[in-house]
């Protein structure tokens, strides 16, 4: 295993990519949370708005700001049309620019696994979080083979080509989730799975969307044209068995959530 770390820094290959599962997780995400409306609301790690869009879609904001170290994916947000009203923060989650107590509800969708320091995250999401606001993440169960493109990086190492991980892959344990939490002070703390599922009209369009993505777009930038092919041979021989038809790739994230106690 690895290597380099996964970095998204094109906000519209994000959305290709792993746009369409963060709001498929990420709607469960925010029913299972059942957040109140009116609520001013942190977005840690927002990307290119895909989960933001959610919040504002379903939650009714007072206020929503989202912060990411990634500039270009935070170009693409604000040009979102229903994303002119959320204040984008070019910022670093273990260092959050805002006073205590500046928010109702600070959430880190699909997050936490990229934060080198995942405690120090939780800590500033608690530091920014009011007594009785609610802290919660949800992240793909990578050591578990819960990420949607599991199927992509097991042929790239297949091929010799590990694929790129997130710094801290361990903290989407269930077990791990929930002892940051605790180490946070945090109270009520809960936990769930979510399981999603994707289907593409074909390998064709699966390929062109892994084109697009960190797990296999970095590998096959340096791969000759012999060792693409045999990737790709390898990689529809898996996905798609009979040769033809529909492809259906299936997700799972762990979620948790707790309540930040009185101080």
């Amino acid at each position: 295993m690895t290597s380099e770390p996964i970095r998204f820094t094109d906000g519209a290959g994000y959305d290709r990519f792993m746009g369409v599962w963060s709001r498929l997780a990420g709607q469960q995400f925010l029913d299972w949370i059942a957040p109140k409306q009116g609520q001013r609301w942190l977005d840690v790690g927002c990307g290119n708005g895909a989960f933001t869009q959610l919040i504002v879609n379903n939650s009714e904001p007072s206020s929503l700001v989202g912060i990411d170290p990634s500039e270009a994916q935070l170009a693409f947000a604000r040009k979102h049309p229903l994303l002119q009203s959320v204040d984008f923060v070019n910022a670093d989650a273990m260092a959050l620019p805002f006073a205590d107590d500046a928010f109702d509800l600070a959430v880190m969708p699909l997050v936490i696994f990229f934060v080198p320091e995942p405690a120090q995250g939780v800590a500033e999401m608690v530091r920014v979080v009011v007594p009785g606001g609610t802290v919660a993440a949800y992240a793909w169960d990578m050591e578990g083979g819960g990420f949607p493109y599991q199927s992509v990086n097991e042929t790239l190492s297949a091929v010799g080509r590990p694929a790129p991980m997130p710094p801290s892959p361990e903290c989407s344990r269930i077990e791990a989730l929930s002892d940051l939490w605790t180490i946070a002070g945090l109270e009520d703390i809960q936990t769930t799975a979510i399981d999603v599922e994707r289907t593409f009209a074909d390998f064709d369009e699966v390929w062109n969307t892994v084109l697009g993505g960190p797990s296999a777009g970095q590998a096959l930038a340096a791969m000759a044209v012999e060792e693409v092919s045999r990737f790709r041979e390898l990689l529809r021989d898996r996905l798609q068995p009979g040769g033809s038809g529909r492809v259906s790739l299936s997700g799972r994230a762990h979620a948790i959530r707790g309540t930040v106690p009185g101080r």
